[in-house]
């Protein structure tokens, strides 16, 4: 079990909340003022600041499932055989998953703002190469390029967050936002999807993408302040010389073990697991993330502090965000399935089912900065993943008949309101407490299980479906392995995190 080797923050008290803006740019003279503890109110700045970051999150995510329905009429379009259609997605969570740990350490140390910038530039200039593709070389070129992009904007527009908003009320709320807006991406990306390759065409999906870097990128230069931390700079904020190194090793390793990892795994969601370049590549990957650990034991500027991930708000936070997206990724997964197949749903009702799922991812976050502030991080992540697994459980109710569209809906809407809490309290637990220049690198672990876990859940779980002889025999066997899943995380992440301090608990009885 990991071990604490820094003090644990993640719960304390609002009264000794450090209001102390965290922000590492370039401020102006003078002292700051301080906001009375508990006030979450944004100044208009910081809620412009906010939109671009959550406005660019919201791209990421909304490109991570608009395309999903456009993949048949894509495919005939550029004479993208079936084999080849996986590659659509893969080429995407290939570079967005496999570099997320390099760019978070190199926004770190070289600036969030500029590696931001470049990221955004980036991906809307890859995602109008896709939306005018010629032929399969020139779209997943671009599909690659998308997922460069996203690679930069994940880590250092979370880690811009983190050290935006203060700890306490503030960032909170922030990351109460920014969670209901990722997680909104997602299911808008279905309903959108959908509705504009019926309309436009799928090219209108990639334009969408265009569309939204081309309204955030002018924005961004001028409201972000540059994040080169204080530990790098000199007299007056000019940099220094000495800055901290890039340890090259352990980005190469790392960055080939995470490519490795997701590329086995997308595979095996099409093809199983039994091919001999899944095998090969979750062989080489597991040897390169082994191998990364030593380089980083020995290393006197490691890319990932170990002694950050022996402490237990980063060790279990993460795993709870592991779990939670993996296994709604796989719910949402089988209920398409399930609602298309089994109940003979269209593409559009079934994406109907999905949108008041996001409605209710919605409302969940516009109340979690409170929840959370009321029970703190770890209750709240507990209480989330123990809700996400009972009522991914309600869904062994699922039948044949009509009537069960009605509890498939309201079941994953509810467990989506937990997701949502599950989202927001993990991203918490493991930043709180870390420090400005460390941020990137925190925000990176947090943005890298987000991404790995989306990956792992259908080729892990999804796949039983998919082979089963009776899809809704299948269908039943994964949603019981997945409310296990949840449900014995949550029982896990409690026990590692262990109770609340008796300073949070004093505070909570005093108000």
């Amino acid at each position: 079990m990991p071990t604490d080797t820094t003090p644990d923050t993640t719960e304390t008290p609002p009264e000794a909340r450090t209001s102390t803006s965290h922000k590492t740019d370039a401020a102006p003279a003078g002292p700051v003022p301080t906001p009375p503890p508990g006030d979450t109110r944004l100044s208009t700045r910081d809620k412009l600041v906010l939109f671009v970051l959550c406005a660019a999150q919201f791209m990421v995510a909304l490109d991570f499932s608009v395309l999903n329905v456009a993949l048949p009429v894509l495919g005939q379009d550029l004479g993208m055989s079936q084999s080849t259609l996986q590659w659509a997605v893969t080429a995407f969570a290939l570079p967005s998953g496999g570099f997320l740990l390099l760019f978070g350490r190199m926004g770190d140390l070289y600036g969030r703002r500029r590696l931001f910038l470049t990221g955004l530039a980036l991906f809307g200039a890859a995602s109008l190469l896709a939306t005018f593709a010629w032929d399969p070389a020139s779209f997943l070129a671009g599909r690659a390029l998308q997922g460069l992009g996203a690679a930069a904007i994940v880590p250092t527009g979370m880690s811009l967050l983190t050290t935006t908003f203060p700890e306490g009320p503030a960032r909170d709320r922030a990351l109460g936002i920014s969670g209901t807006l990722l997680s909104l991406g997602f299911t808008v990306g279905m309903v959108a999807g959908g509705t504009l390759t019926d309309t436009f065409g799928w090219r209108s999906t990639m334009g969408l993408l265009t569309l939204f870097a081309l309204i955030v990128l002018p924005l961004a230069p001028a409201l972000l302040p540059e994040s080169l931390p204080h530990s790098l700079k000199g007299v007056g904020g000019a940099p220094i010389p000495d800055r901290p190194r890039l340890d090259v090793p352990g980005a190469v390793t790392v960055t080939g073990g995470l490519l490795a990892l997701i590329y086995a795994l997308s595979t095996a969601a099409e093809h199983g697991f039994g091919k001999a370049d899944v095998i090969a590549t979750l062989v080489v990957g597991a040897a390169l993330l082994a191998l990364f650990g030593y380089v980083e034991s020995r290393t006197a500027q490691p890319l990932v502090s170990l002694p950050m991930l022996r402490r237990r708000t980063v060790a279990w936070g993460n795993l709870g965000g592991l779990v939670t997206f993996s296994m709604m990724s796989t719910i949402v997964f089988v209920l398409t399935l399930y609602l298309q197949e089994t109940l003979g749903l269209s593409a559009f009702e079934t994406g109907l089912v999905f949108g008041v799922q996001g409605v209710f991812s919605v409302v969940a976050g516009m109340y979690a900065a409170k929840v959370i502030g009321r029970f703190g991080a770890r209750r709240t992540l507990v209480g989330s993943l123990a809700g996400q697994g009972l009522l991914t459980a309600a869904l062994l109710g699922l039948g044949s008949g009509g009537g069960s569209v009605w509890l498939a809906t309201a079941a994953v809407s509810l467990a989506s309101m937990c997701h949502l809490g599950a989202i927001i309290s993990y991203g918490l637990t493991v930043t709180s407490g870390v420090p400005d220049d460390e941020q990137g690198l925190a925000t990176g672990l947090v943005t890298s299980t987000q991404q790995v876990g989306i990956t792992i859940g259908i080729p892990l779980l999804g796949i039983l479906a998919t082979t089963s002889s009776d899809l809704l025999s299948g269908v039943r066997t994964v949603i019981a392995l997945d409310a296990a899943i949840v449900l014995g995380a949550a029982l896990l992440v409690a026990l590692g995190l262990g109770p609340a301090s008796g300073a949070r608990r004093a505070a909570r009885a005093r108000s």
